[in-house]
């Protein structure tokens, strides 16, 4: 059974960093396209990021390319969002989610979803 648990969330100012992790159990990440989603209080869950399941080809939300990176390491099974610059609108709760081999921005896509992590920010 696929499992995946999400960790690395909190409280961080305006401007600051952190890094999310997902670590998944029951099968391997190298043939899986992981993907970020986030979903703030009172709004539907929305597309962050997403990475192939080589590696190669990373995609982003506009509202946040420039500011986080997606990441995996097939080697520990783990995926990572590194968030820097944060803004109090990224605000929310954080999923990770994993999909055959390629990467997509479409949640409904998704076969495997981790239980979230919140992160705050505050101004």
């Amino acid at each position: 059974q696929v499992q995946l648990v999400e960790s690395g969330g909190g409280l961080v100012q305006a401007g600051g960093s952190l890094r999310l992790s997902c670590a998944v159990s029951g099968r391997t990440t190298s043939s899986f396209a992981m993907g970020w989603f986030r979903q703030a209080p009172g709004k539907e869950r929305e597309f962050v990021a997403t990475i192939s399941w080589s590696g190669a080809g990373t995609y982003y939300a506009d509202s946040v390319k420039g500011r986080f990176t997606i990441s995996k390491d097939n080697a520990k099974n783990t995926v990572y969002l590194q968030m820097n610059n944060l803004k109090p609108e990224d605000t929310a709760v954080y999923y990770c989610a994993a999909k055959e081999y390629y990467p997509s921005a479409r949640e409904y896509e998704y076969n495997y979803w981790g239980q979230g992590t919140q992160v705050t920010v505050s101004s």
